[in-house]
């Protein structure tokens, strides 16, 4: 019995050493496509590095044309109108402590480039997820290229834009922007879906046109859950334009890659902590538009604007019929 046993052993050994999976060479069939692109599709790429890199450097001018308190100025009256008189001191004190550590430039080339990948984002998910909700096939396909990017690594994103686009700001962007896709297609996707099926019945028994029926009745239902994705899409292009100053991505991403490298800890702690105030106040805002009350809000606001400008117009009426009155006599 022991004979048999280690005879059986021996076999499995043997066979354990001498067969194995056929290489399957994926990195290889990779390395082809990319050079395929590069030297087919390069005009294309050097016109889209071209618009970003534009792009980015104009919002990056528009940020840093005040000075650091001129922004802060404008950053607080902003979360005083959205969130409050709250939210509006934590950004003061936020901001100011960014411009103490002499972080502000940075921070300020950082957001332009979270700004521009998250509309960048955002425009191509809501579509996207639009259409997947209201058509099984796309929904289908869709769902396992989301599933890919969403759990393809971090790091893994920024191999493939290298080589076409070099290093700098672009492939930084066009990283983020495949990185934080997903949660907005899948969280807009699931917006439409959960739309009571009632509420779009009525609206088609009204002989209300497809179109109409998205636009008045699926989107202002899903409004709460597109919007849950914005700030997924935010929060995740945030993340990676820190990882993106690997490949030398402008802004804090850099201040953090370059301390690690040179072991400055209190240099990227500084860089880390104006990270995190910046991720505070962009979740803040981006989360509240989730919110209803925000947009009663600044309804309000216009609504007094309105009210304003009627009551001065009112008032010019009369001085005007006296005008033409005395001109008449």
């Amino acid at each position: 019995m022991s004979d048999g046993t280690a005879l059986a052993q021996d076999g499995v050994a043997l066979l354990a050493d001498t067969w194995h999976v056929p290489r399957i060479h994926v990195g290889d069939w990779f390395d082809t496509i990319v050079t395929w692109l590069t030297n087919n599709v390069g005009p294309l790429f050097d016109f889209i590095s071209k618009v970003v890199s534009g792009a980015v450097g104009w919002l990056t001018d528009v940020l840093t044309y005040l000075p650091p308190w001129g922004m802060i100025i404008i950053f607080a009256v902003l979360a005083l109108w959205i969130r409050g008189w709250k939210a509006a001191v934590v950004t003061v004190i936020g901001f100011g402590i960014i411009d103490g550590m002499l972080e502000f430039e940075a921070t300020m080339q950082t957001l332009a480039q979270v700004l521009f990948a998250a509309v960048i984002a955002v425009v191509l998910a809501v579509p996207l997820g639009i259409w997947a909700a209201r058509n099984a096939t796309v929904s289908r396909i869709v769902r396992p290229v989301m599933d890919f990017l969403q759990t393809l690594p971090v790091f893994v994103y920024l191999i493939p834009v290298i080589f076409f686009f070099s290093i700098g700001t672009v492939p930084g962007i066009v990283a983020t922007v495949a990185f934080s896709l997903p949660p907005g297609v899948r969280l807009t996707e699931l917006g439409i879906r959960q739309v009571d099926p009632e509420m779009v019945e009525a609206g088609e028994a009204f002989g209300t046109s497809p179109w109409r029926i998205l636009t008045g009745i699926q989107l202002p239902l899903a409004l709460p859950s597109i919007m849950a994705g914005v700030n997924q899409v935010i929060m995740l292009a945030l993340s990676m334009q820190v990882v993106a100053g690997m490949v030398g991505a402008p802004g804090l991403g850099t201040e953090v890659f370059g301390a690690v490298t040179r072991l400055q800890l209190g240099a990227g702690f500084e860089a880390g902590i104006a990270v995190v105030i910046l991720a505070i106040y962009l979740d803040r805002l981006s989360a509240a538009f989730g919110n209803r009350s925000v947009f009663s809000r600044m309804g309000a606001v216009f609504g007094v604007l309105r009210r304003s400008r009627t009551t001065d117009e009112e008032e010019e009426t009369p001085a005007d019929t006296d005008r033409t009155t005395v001109t008449a006599g």
